[in-house]
Parts: structure tokens; sequence; C-alpha cells
């Protein structure tokens, strides 16, 4: 995995745009369109950290003339801020706008930290649009391009949108892009009946990781993917133990994992809405999904509730990202739930805090971390936010 901002020995923590100002990465007009972003990539897992990330040729080639440290004795991490996207959301759903930086306690580890950066959606949010084009979504196709479309016209003026697509392969149609007509002709490419050769399944989380990999990496703001799909994922092999989420033994090392994907997401600050085309399950209500945040909601136990095991992998990567999990035919339209996830966006806060330092010197601790935000001040609303952060290990 790429680490989020410098690669000198060193782990990085995305920062917020008004804090350090850069260029978002410009894409190479030469570059042709779409692009299979799985192509010669071979995943490899640090033996050490249990890390994976994705090398593609060129990075092997770099690697092989040296171009890579590898072997450091020590770990040594540049403590930079750490952002926490978050949405407020009153019972029936609808954002609250207008909060201010005394309104909000962010906890890490339990522990309180002085929030040192506030910003109420005005910077530029930058929006992946990840579609599944794999033929068991073949009936709501053109519905689900309306509906892309529908999205793109609600996001703020400066927004930038980028457009993927998958089936067993996953394709770049546009990286970021702030001119909705590209976005347009982007989305009108995602065409269903021209991936029905693309035999092998659908890859719905390396489609996810991949476009973390691609389009995030070095970006700062806010940063969301909007995941349209079924959710029924043959790539990972994913069941309701546990242990399916991470490397198994009697299987290779290097291959990816839902742990990898959920590591990435929490690693560069990316929010997930997920908008499924099944039917919400009856036990999955708001209030259930929102007493289950702290904890995983996949367990053995999960059987006993009726929740198809695809449905909930997409709840829990939405759980660990923050953002939101949709059901497609709750809504009169599926464009009215794209609208919903637009508005959200544009009425996203984002805190910044510098985190705890390691009790045995001044690096902050890599792995895991745990957030929690609260608005005291506003009885009954919902705060959503990734349930952690992850600092990733750079030797």
């Amino acid at each position: 995995m790429r680490a989020p901002l410098l690669a000198l020995a060193a782990i990085s923590f995305v920062v917020p745009a008004a804090v350090f100002p850069a260029a978002p990465p410009q894409h190479n007009p030469s570059t042709k369109l779409p692009r299979q972003l799985d192509k010669k990539i071979t995943w490899r897992r640090d033996p050490v950290t249990g890390e994976l990330r994705a090398v593609t040729a060129g990075d092997a080639a770099r690697e092989s003339g040296g171009g890579a440290a590898s072997g450091s004795a020590s770990i040594h991490v540049r403590t930079q801020m750490v952002p926490v996207t978050c949405i407020v959301s009153t019972a029936d759903g609808a954002a609250v706008p207008g909060l201010r930086r005394e309104d909000f306690k962010v906890f890490e580890d339990s522990a309180e930290q002085p929030i040192s950066y506030f910003d109420a959606s005005t910077e530029p949010a930058s929006v992946a649009l990840v579609i599944d084009a794999s033929p068991s979504v073949l009936p709501d196709a053109e519905e689900m391009k309306r509906a892309a479309d529908a999205l793109v016209d609600a996001l703020a003026p400066l927004d930038r949108a980028a457009v993927i697509d998958f089936s067993a392969h996953t394709y770049l149609q546009l990286p970021f892009s702030d001119a909705r007509e590209q976005v347009r002709r982007a989305v009108a490419r995602v065409d269903v009946r021209a991936l029905l050769g693309d035999t092998g399944g659908s890859n719905i989380y390396e489609a996810v990781y991949l476009a973390g990999r691609e389009l995030f990496s070095g970006r700062t703001g806010r940063k969301a993917i909007v995941l349209l799909t079924d959710g029924q994922d043959s790539g990972l092999g994913l069941t309701l133990d546990p242990a399916s989420m991470a490397p198994q033994l009697g299987e290779p090392a290097d291959r990816l994992t839902f742990d990898d994907v959920a590591r990435l997401l929490a690693a560069e600050d990316i929010q997930v809405f997920a908008v499924s085309t099944e039917n919400r399950p009856k036990v999955m209500t708001p209030e259930w999904l929102a007493a289950h945040r702290e904890v995983t909601l996949v367990t053995p136990a999960a059987r006993a509730s009726g929740i198809p095991p695809y449905t909930l992998y997409l709840a829990e990567i939405v759980r660990r990202a923050g953002g939101q999990l949709y059901f497609l035919r709750e809504a009169e339209t599926m464009a009215d739930t794209f609208r919903k996830i637009a508005e959200k966006i544009r009425a996203e806060y984002t805190l910044g805090f510098y985190p705890a330092l390691g009790a045995d010197g001044p690096d902050a601790r890599p792995g895991w971390h745990s957030l929690r935000v609260e608005v005291p001040g506003q009885p009954g609303v919902q705060v959503t936010y990734r349930a952690a952060y992850y600092v990733p290990t750079t030797q």
C-alpha cells in the first residue's frame, strides 16, 4: 500500500487542503481511456507488518534497480494532522448545517483530542463514482446511469468527480475532473453489455481498493467513493466467519482481503456511500446500524438475523470507512437517492487533530486507532464518521 504522503522512511497522515494547499494530481490527457486498473498488478504483503500493496510492472522495475529502500532497522513516523470527515444528521436523515468547531468533540483511542482544524464544507470534495457493470445489474443499468448523472448535477460547483466501472476487472473511465460534461460522457460509457464477456465474477472490493489507490493517494480535502452495486462480490471468498476478512492459512499470503480494503480507506480518510440494488433486510434499520457502530457486523451469530452476507459486508465497509448505506428500492427513483448523497457530501464537516504520541518517544504508533466524534449540544442527532484511522508502516 502506498503511504499517504511521503515515503522517506516515514508515515504521514493526509492533511486538509486548507492547512497545506496542494494542487491535485493532474491527468495526462494522452492517457487512453478507459484504462484497466488491475492490469499487470502484483499483490505483495509485507511479512513483518502484514500490510498489502499493489505493485505495477514499473514499481517492480524501480525496486529491482534499487529505487526503494528495504530492510530498515527502525521505523520513523512524521506526525501530521489526522482529518476526520463527518456528517451530522437529524433523526429523519436531514443534514444539520451551521455547526462550529466548539460544537464538536473528537476522541482518539477514547482520549479527547484538541481540534486543531475545522472546515464546514468550504473546500472542494473529490467524489469517485464506482459503478457495478457486471451481468447481475443489467436490469438496472440505464437507471443507474441516470442516477449517476443526478449525483453529478447535485455536487457543489467546485467538487471533482471521477468514474470507474467494474465487472471481473476494473476500468477507469475518467480521473477527477470538475468539467461536468466530461463526467457525464464518462458515465455514458459505462456499458454492462460491453462487459458481458468480462468473465470471472464481480470483484467489488478489489474495484474499491483500486479506486482508492489510483485516485485518492496524495489528495487532500473531503474524499468519498459512491459505490453502486448489488453487493455480491465473488473475489474475496467472504463468509459470516470474521476470519474470512483477513489472510487465511492455506491461502496465498499475497492476495487482497477485505481488511486490506478497509485499511486503505482508513489510511486515506475515504468515506463510502454504498447504494445496494437489493432490498433492505427488515432487521437492518438505520437504528440497528447506529446501535452496531462500535463493533463489527460480521459474526457467526449474524446468520440468525437473515441478512445476506453480501449485504452485511456492504454495511461493514460503510461502518469502517464512514458514510452511509442506501437501498435502491426505498426511494421513488434512484436519482433521488443520489441527490441525497450529494446533499450529505455538501454538508460534511472536517475536523483535524494531531495524534497522541507514543509513550516511548516522539513517534505516532503505527496501526489502528479508534475514533469517536460527539456533538453534545445537539441532542438526538446522528454523527457519521469512520470508526478508526490507520497509520501505515513504511520501512
